[in-house]
């Protein structure tokens, strides 16, 4: 800094640079020659020198005399500068002394100060108004020159200074130097302000002046260690105190306290620095530890949803659905909560450590957000494919067990057909069978052979059934195969014993003639009106399975299409009953002796009525099944539109806060917090609006347990809804957190709203697509829109600024980051060194006691346990090194 040249002229006794007087009126002059005055410099000036002179164990009695030789005015000099004089010269003669005093003015003069008037030779002569003006010059130089106050200095700095310290204070008005002290109140407000504990202000009277400036000069003197400069009597009884005498002993308690504003703000930067380090370790801590937690729950929940191993059951396999359900109802959802408060506490740290001029946040390896974004992406990835493959297996299972029920229906009813074929079929009785007999066995054989053609489908069913099982992977598919096979072997065994008999029947064929033609009409015509019985009676035992109104509709109409044959067989019955009862007759007629069965059939009369019954039987019964099933799926019909109904609103409503919220964040009517209102406000109606879901996924799973799978009436299914709920809560969150950082970044870099407000206008002018993002080119010219002279390296370099992950857009917040980067005001490394200096007492180290004694015990803790010991020469045991922690709370390599 240039030093400030300073002229004292001895004859007037008035420096001429209006940098130290403000103005001198004829008054003042007037004083100059008034003893009283020249009393209070002479005891004024001696206190002053003393107060320096011993610090280097010596004082001066007489201001005059004692400086005449030169050595202690030297001394002096040495004391208040902390520099070297050249060596004095010993002698004790009068040129000895002269030229140590011109050593001493020559010093004077190389710090800036013109001397006027004063010579080595009237100092010598003990000259007082000579050696009075030559100690004010040094008074002015080394005390009150460097006094600074709001871009004032010397003595209008001292004298704002004094104001501002005392303006609170009643009684107490300073506007000079002189007959603003009179009363003491000045002195005493002014220790009060900065020791409180040393004086009662409050007990202070105007109209006692001796008390209070002797209270003053006995307070000073004891615990600020400021000399007593003045006598009360001296300042009372004087129309005008002098005013440099006042003004020397001022800045005294201007640089007692100072000192101590200044080493109180180094450390409330020192606290103020450490704590924010301190709450961003804790939230990296936080981080660190809520990605690790989520994490290891991703890792361990995809196992369980990869697992594959279908339950050989449908009641285990619905138990697994159920399990399922219970993980996206229960688990998930805090976890979901999680993820998206873990993004929002990373992008506020995030915020925190640039606001705050710190490295930003890595996390650690495999932790990163977008490490958690990709294990989240590979979770639902799993977890999709895990609910397709359950579904499918259910519909598998339902499929088996109505196979498999089927299959053991139609191979029962197989068996049940076969039973004793084989014994029958075996037989030899038309070796001693009559003619008649011989016939009626062939014409029953010929009538089996028809039947067991008949029977060739139900065994092809069988086995297709049976091949189906097996193609679907049936748990008990050993049995089905075992039983399948058995069925095969018989019907191939059957074959063979079918050909042997009719084979035998047409050797004796031709010594039979007689035969009645009566008993082989009835039972042909009984033979495939018994079969189309036995499949009536199958049909309408038969199992369904439906999943609509129309596949039941169109098994109704089957059915009623067969129960319109109903009549026609019904006449086909009286028919074939009528051939029986024309036997009868003719056995009536004739005389004939019935054996009372038909030798061609093993069908009897009843045998038809019984069967005929059980159809009629049947047909109530299938109609009643019927219209249970209808019943079912008309239930089903309306969960599907009660469903329906709710999604088809949800789904749109979502879509649409989805579109407000986007409008909300671009919109810059209103201040930042009434933006963070509005959003809150939405938030809360989608907290409302929770209900809505639930009761929605209580219909789901009403739908699921009536195993209903597909919903024509809606686009919509749970699925849906659920990804359009969770990005409804992760946005409504992230536009918070987003106003959230706005906000930080204002009040942070001291943004008007106006400004805030012109950012936003300009940012959504070229955000042409209206998402919340510019791509370079808008980018680009928004800036040229604002002023800046672009070329292609600076605007690349602003890129790598506002685009460092390389995106290729531009959001809101970087846009913001940027406007504001270049002039925001946040602590560095240097000031933080600097105020650690000041603690120090300039030393390049500092000790725990100097840390414990000005920082407040966490963050002097805090510091010890993170500087380094101090490695250079000349320090204690146990300094410490404050330049390299300084250095690294910024993440700057060591000085």
């Amino acid at each position: 800094m240039t030093a400030i040249e300073t002229q004292v002229q001895y004859g007037s006794y008035m420096t001429s640079e209006q940098v130290y007087m403000t103005q001198e009126d004829d008054w003042d002059r007037d004083l100059l020659l008034d003893p009283a005055w020249e009393k209070q410099q002479r005891k004024t000036f001696t206190a002053w020198c003393n107060s320096h002179l011993r610090k280097a164990g010596t004082q001066i009695e007489n201001i005059e005399e004692d400086f005449r030789n030169g050595l202690k005015l030297m001394l002096l000099l040495e004391v208040i500068s902390g520099e070297r004089l050249p060596k004095p010269d010993k002698g004790k003669m009068r040129f000895h002394k002269i030229a140590n005093v011109n050593k001493a003015l020559d010093f004077i003069c190389s710090k800036g100060v013109k001397l006027v008037s004063i010579g080595a030779e009237e100092i010598v002569d003990g000259n007082v108004k000579m050696t009075l003006g030559m100690i004010w010059t040094i008074i002015l130089r080394f005390a009150i020159q460097d006094i600074s106050v709001e871009e004032t200095s010397a003595k209008e700095g001292l004298l704002l200074w004094c104001q501002r310290k005392t303006a609170p204070y009643r009684n107490v008005n300073v506007q000079n130097f002189h007959i603003s002290w009179k009363d003491g109140l000045a002195l005493c407000a002014l220790i009060h302000r900065h020791r409180p504990d040393l004086i009662d202000y409050s007990k202070l009277r105007k109209d006692d002046p001796m008390g209070n400036l002797n209270t003053a000069f006995e307070v000073a003197e004891k615990y600020l260690d400021i000399p007593k400069m003045l006598d009360a009597e001296d300042i009372v009884n004087t129309p005008k105190p002098d005013e440099k005498a006042i003004m020397t002993y001022v800045s005294c308690f201007y640089h007692a306290f100072a000192g101590a504003e200044q080493a109180e703000t180094a450390a409330n930067r020192i606290c103020k620095v450490l704590a924010v380090n301190q709450e961003n370790e804790k939230l990296m801590e936080e981080y660190e530890k809520l990605a690790s937690e989520l994490l290891e729950w991703i890792r361990r929940t995809i196992p369980w949803l990869e697992n594959r191993v279908a339950e050989q059951t449908m009641r285990a396999m619905q138990q697994k659905l159920e399990d399922f359900r219970d993980y996206r109802r229960v688990h998930k959802p805090p976890k979901v909560q999680e993820k998206c408060q873990l993004e929002i506490n990373f992008n506020t740290l995030q915020t925190k450590l640039r606001l705050s001029n710190r490295p930003a946040f890595m996390p650690s390896e495999g932790k990163m957000v977008s490490d958690i974004a990709n294990a989240w992406k590979g979770l639902e990835q799993v977890e999709k494919g895990y609910e397709e493959w359950l579904l499918t297996e259910i519909r598998r299972l339902e499929r088996l067990d109505h196979l498999a029920e089927k299959f053991k229906q139609k191979s029962s009813l197989h068996e049940s057909w076969t039973s004793g074929k084989v014994e029958l079929l075996s037989m030899k009785d038309y070796e001693s069978a009559s003619l008649m007999e011989i016939r009626a066995l062939m014409r029953k054989h010929e009538a089996f052979e028809s039947d067991l053609a008949a029977h060739q489908d139900r065994v092809e069913q069988i086995a297709a059934i049976a091949q189906e099982l097996n193609e679907l992977d049936y748990h008990d598919a050993v049995t089905i195969n075992a039983r399948c096979q058995g069925i095969c072997d018989q019907w191939d065994n059957l074959g063979t014993l079918t050909q042997k008999r009719r084979d035998s029947l047409e050797r004796v064929e031709k010594l039979w003639e007689t035969i009645d033609q009566l008993y082989l009409e009835f039972a042909k015509r009984a033979a495939p009106f018994n079969n189309w019985m036995d499949g009536a009676m199958e049909d309408l035992q038969d199992m369904f399975i439906v999943h609509s109104i129309e596949e039941i509709q169109s098994l109704i109409t089957a059915h009623d299409q067969f129960k319109a044959t109903l009549p026609e067989a019904d006449k086909e019955r009286v028919a074939t009953m009528g051939i029986q009862n024309e036997i009868v007759k003719i056995a009536q007629t004739y005389g004939i002796k019935l054996s009372g069965v038909n030798p061609y059939t093993n069908l009897s009369p009843q045998d038809i009525t019984d069967k005929w019954d059980a159809v009629k039987h049947l047909v109530p019964l299938r109609d009643q099944m019927l219209q249970e099933e209808v019943a079912r799926q008309q239930s089903n019909e309306r969960l599907r539109r009660q469903f329906a109904a709710q999604a088809n609103i949800i789904g749109p409503w979502i879509q649409t806060k989805m579109e407000e919220i986007s409008h909300v964040s671009v919109d810059i009517a209103g201040s930042l917090e009434e933006q963070m209102s509005n959003l809150k406000q939405y938030e809360q109606n989608i907290i409302n609006y929770k209900c809505n879901i639930d009761k929605l996924e209580g219909d789901h799973q009403l739908s699921q347990e009536s195993l209903i799978f597909d919903n024509k009436h809606t686009n919509y299914t749970m699925e849906h809804v659920r990804v359009g709920w969770e990005q409804l809560l992760t946005t409504i969150a992230r536009t918070i957190n987003e106003v959230e950082n706005q906000i930080l970044t204002r009040d942070a870099k001291g943004i008007s709203q106006e400004q805030l407000n012109e950012f936003r206008a300009s940012f959504n002018h070229f955000d042409r697509k209206r998402n919340g993002m510019m791509d370079p080119d808008d980018f680009r010219a928004c800036l040229i829109s604002m002023g800046y002279d672009l070329g292609e390296v600076e605007f690349a370099r602003i890129m790598t600024l506002v685009d460092s992950n390389n995106t290729g857009v531009v959001t809101f917040q970087a846009f913001i980051d940027f406007m504001t980067r270049e002039t925001a005001e946040t602590d560095t490394a240097d000031q933080v060194m600097a105020s650690f200096k000041i603690l120090a007492s300039d030393k390049t180290y500092i000790t725990v006691e100097e840390l414990r004694r000005e920082l407040p015990p966490e963050q002097a803790d805090y510091c010890i346990s993170r500087m380094t010991s101090y490695i250079g020469s000349g320090a204690p045991p146990g300094a410490l090194d404050y330049i390299s922690f300084s250095s690294a709370l910024y993440g700057e390599s060591d000085l």
